[in-house]
């Protein structure tokens, strides 16, 4: 006699819905069978540039870090340009990534795209540099050194070292990128440090956009129309040993015919300090990698963090630097 095989069906297709059922609850196609908790965090990361050897040494720290953190980094070189950092960002906002974080080529400008980031829910760290928006919840931290106390470092150097002046003082100024942090914040520092000595009198300064060739080319121009310069203040390193050269080919001993005091301490500015072609650095720490993989995850997870968070950091004599040089990791 024949039995019916309805039952039989009625136990497999159960037997099939289980199985199904546990697949689900172990992982999913999406994740490969991970869970929530094991997927990389997603970093949209958008870089000035590469401009000088500084930011050379920051961009290899920030992609170190991210590899050894386990961090999926997307990394976008805007080129100095800021219409290029707001393409980035953006198209992060649409690749829908966990955190954005950038360094920003400019200080102003920035409102509208990270209103844009806010309202999709994606934190943004700022790194290096600084914005000047008013709406501080448009970004959850900004991690980096503070640029007016360079300034005034380097300023403070100047005031002890000249102290001995007979006679007034002429200062040269190379400055960075117009409107960035660190050429407003590191011009600021210094003026107010050299105000201390009324002698002291800057008696031209212009933009070298931080880059070598532009200190040299702006420093060529000063020593023409400036017969009589004492001492220099170069921004940072690259665009003091783009002048050094400038000084050389002009006849003059950096160092001793013009003081040369700069910001940075990156491995070919420590030499020429090292060297005696400089006289002074106020550091500058690119290394910023770790640290901001550290908020990367601590904002990714939700956590409470200080809005400012300043890097650790120092300055550099001569005899320092020869001290410092063999184990220098920029």
């Amino acid at each position: 006699m024949r039995t019916s095989l309805a039952p039989r069906r009625a136990v497999a297709v159960l037997s099939a819905a289980l199985l199904v059922a546990g697949m689900a609850a172990c992982g999913n196609s999406d994740t490969g069978g991970k869970s929530d908790g094991d997927k990389k965090i997603v970093l949209g990361f958008s870089q000035v540039g590469a401009e000088s050897g500084w930011r050379t040494a920051n961009t290899t720290s920030i992609k170190d870090a991210a590899a050894a953190a386990g961090i999926e980094l997307k990394f976008d070189d805007a080129q100095q340009k800021q219409e290029n950092q707001i393409k980035a960002i953006r198209s992060y906002i649409q690749q829908k990534v966990d955190v954005i974080a950038f360094s920003p080529v400019v200080e102003s400008g920035w409102d509208t795209v990270l209103k844009e980031a806010k309202d999709a829910n994606i934190p943004v760290i700022l790194t290096d540099r600084a914005v000047d928006s008013q709406d501080k919840s448009l970004y959850k931290t900004f991690l980096g050194s503070d640029f007016i106390k360079e300034g005034k470092a380097a300023g403070d150097w100047v005031v002890q070292n000249t102290k001995d002046a007979t006679g007034q003082v002429n200062i040269v100024q190379l400055e960075g990128t117009t409107g960035s942090a660190p050429a407003n914040d590191r011009t600021k520092g210094f003026a107010e440090a050299i105000a201390a000595n009324p002698k002291l009198k800057i008696i031209a300064s212009q933009s070298g956009d931080f880059k070598r060739e532009g200190g040299k080319q702006v420093m060529e121009q000063f020593l023409k129309a400036n017969p009589k310069i004492d001492v220099l203040f170069a921004q940072n390193d690259d665009m003091g040993l783009g002048a050094l050269e400038a000084i050389q080919a002009a006849g003059k001993v950096p160092g001793k015919d013009i003081k040369i005091v700069t910001v940075d301490a990156v491995h070919d500015g420590m030499q020429a300090l090292a060297d005696g072609k400089f006289n002074f650095i106020a550091e500058c720490n690119p290394l910023l990698g770790p640290q901001l993989m550290d908020l990367v995850k601590k904002v990714h997870n939700g956590e409470e963090v200080p809005q400012r968070i300043e890097t650790i950091e120092t300055t550099f004599t001569q005899d320092k630097a020869k001290e410092a040089l063999p184990g220098r990791k920029y």
